[in-house]
C-alpha cells in the first residue's frame, strides 16, 4: 500500500506552545530507554485518516501534523530527537485501516498511533493495537468503547465522549420544550448508534412527553441525504438530531432551509467547524444548538486568540491551500501540540509504557484548540478525555456560547 505522507515542509516557530517542547540547551540524560520507533536521533509516529473517499476533508488533520513536526524538527525537535510522522490514508475503511495499522507496526515500527479517525475504523484495529501494547491515542472519536482502561488500556479517545453529548443535548431538548417530537438523522455505523441510544434513554427517562417520531439513516457513500430529510420534514417533528458528519451535515442542513423546515436543530460537536457551516450556508446555519468545547479558525470572535494566531501562521507558512476558517485543521493542531507534549513529558523513556504514562496522566493540560476552562481529564482509571462542555448557538456568523459550562 503506497504510504501516504505528504510533501515535506518548511519551519518556523510559532507559539509558546512549541516552544515549550523544544529545551535548549539539550543534554541527553545518561539512562535511556526505548522500545521500537524511538532512538537516540528519532521518534516514529504513525496515524491513519481518510486522505480519499467520502471522508477526505478529514486527510487535512494529517497534513497539519505533518507540518507542525517538521516545524519542530527543524528547531532541534522533542527532547533532541527529530518526529517522523507517517500519516496514512484508510479511506474511511475498516479493511484499509487494518492495513494501514499493520503496516505502520509491524513494517515502519512505530513508538505510538495518535489521532486517527473514525469509529468503525478504529474498532477494527483497536484490539489488535492492544494485543501487541502499542498506544492509540487522541482518537478523532469519542465513542464510547475507548474510555475502558481495564480491558484495553492502549487506546483513548481525544474528542468528548458521545454519550455525554447525547445526554446533555436531550436535557437541553427537554428543558426548552418538554412536548417536543423529534425526528433523528443518523450514520449508520457505531458513531450514530453511539449518539442515538442515550439520547433517546434520557427522553424516556424524563417521564412527559417529548419523544422520537422518526428515525433515518445514511450511509457515507450516500451522495446525498435529501430523501431521509424530506421524510423528516413531513413526520410532524418540531426538534431535529443531526448526528452526521462533513458532506451530509453540511447538505442536511442546506436541506432542511430549502425545506421551509423550522425545528430546533441539533448537531454534534464534531460537525460544528466554520468550513462545514460555511458549504451549508451560515445562514441556513442559524439558531443551531450544539455542544461546544472548542474554538474556530478564521474571523470572529478566537481571530486574535493567541493559539489561533500561532495556527494561522502554520497555515499561511506551510498549508497555503488550507481555508483560514478550516477549524478541522485547526483542531489537528491542537492534537499535534497535545502529542508533542506527550513526547516531552517522556523524556529519555521513550518506551510505549511510558508514552501511555504520560497520555494518561494529562489532566489540566490545555490543547490550543480548546475554549478557555476546558482541559484534558484523563487519568489512569478514567479515560474521559473532558467533562467541561458549553450548550451554543449559532447566530448566523458565530456560536454563542453559553458562560455557564455543563458537566453530564
Amino acid at each position: 500500500m503506497k504510504k501516504q505522507t505528504r510533501r515535506q515542509f518548511g519551519a518556523t516557530a510559532l507559539s509558546a506552545i512549541a516552544a515549550s517542547v523544544l529545551p535548549a540547551p539539550f543534554v541527553r540524560a545518561a539512562e535511556t530507554k526505548y522500545d521500537p520507533g524511538a532512538s537516540d536521533t528519532e521518534i516514529k509516529l504513525g496515524q491513519t485518516v481518510p486522505h480519499s473517499g467520502p471522508g477526505s476533508l478529514y486527510g487535512v488533520l494529517g497534513r497539519v501534523g505533518e507540518a507542525y513536526f517538521q516545524m519542530l524538527n527543524e528547531k532541534g525537535g522533542i527532547n533532541g530527537r527529530k518526529v517522523k510522522f507517517l500519516t496514512m490514508d484508510d479511506a474511511y475503511s475498516a479493511p484499509k485501516c487494518v492495513e494501514a495499522t499493520r503496516r505502520l507496526v509491524e513494517q515502519e515500527e512505530v513508538l505510538a498511533l495518535y489521532g486517527s479517525l473514525g469509529t468503525a475504523p478504529q474498532t477494527a484495529v483497536h484490539k489488535y493495537l492492544n494485543s501487541k501494547g502499542v498506544p492509540q491515542l487522541l482518537l478523532n472519536t469519542g465513542a464510547s468503547k475507548w474510555n475502558d482502561p481495564k480491558n484495553n488500556k492502549w487506546t483513548m479517545a481525544g474528542l468528548p465522549l458521545y454519550p455525554t453529548e447525547a445526554r446533555i443535548l436531550a436535557k437541553h431538548v427537554v428543558g426548552v420544550k418538554p412536548n417536543a417530537k423529534v425526528g433523528i438523522l443518523y450514520q449508520n455505523d457505531d458513531f450514530g448508534r453511539d449518539f442515538l441510544g442515550p439520547f433517546k434513554k434520557v427522553l424516556a427517562d424524563a417521564g412527559g412527553t417529548a419523544q422520537v417520531i422518526l428515525e433515518q439513516t445514511y450511509d457515507l457513500t450516500d451522495p446525498t441525504v435529501d430523501s431521509q430529510l424530506i421524510n423528516l420534514s413531513k413526520s410532524g417533528a418540531d426538534v431535529f438530531y443531526n448526528i452526521s458528519t462533513g458532506k451530509a451535515t453540511s447538505q442536511s442542513i442546506r436541506k432542511v432551509a430549502e425545506l421551509g423546515w423550522k425545528p430546533l436543530q441539533l448537531l454534534s460537536a464534531g460537525s460544528t467547524g466554520r468550513s462545514i457551516l460555511s458549504a451549508a450556508g451560515f445562514e441556513n446555519a442559524k439558531d443551531i444548538v450544539a455542544i461546544r468545547y472548542s474554538k474556530e479558525a478564521g474571523p470572529g470572535h478566537w481571530e486574535k486568540d493567541p493559539d489561533s494566531l500561532a495556527f494561522e501562521e502554520l497555515r499561511k507558512k506551510y498549508l497555503p491551500n488550507v481555508d483560514p476558517d478550516n477549524t478541522i485543521a485547526f483542531a489537528g493542531y491542537g492534537q499535534v501540540a497535545s502529542m508533542a507534549e506527550i513526547l516531552r513529558r517522556c523524556g529519555d523513556e521513550l518506551t510505549r509504557a511510558n508514552v501511555l504514562k504520560q497520555a494518561t496522566t494529562l489532566a489540566g493540560y490545555h490543547s490550543p484548540f480548546f475554549l478557555d476552562g476546558v482541559n484534558y481529564s484523563y487519568t489512569p482509571d478514567d479515560y474521559t478525555p473532558m467533562k467541561t462542555l458549553y450548550i451554543s448557538i449559532f447566530d448566523g456568523k458565530d456560536w454563542s456560547i453559553s458562560d455557564k459550562p455543563v458537566m453530564e
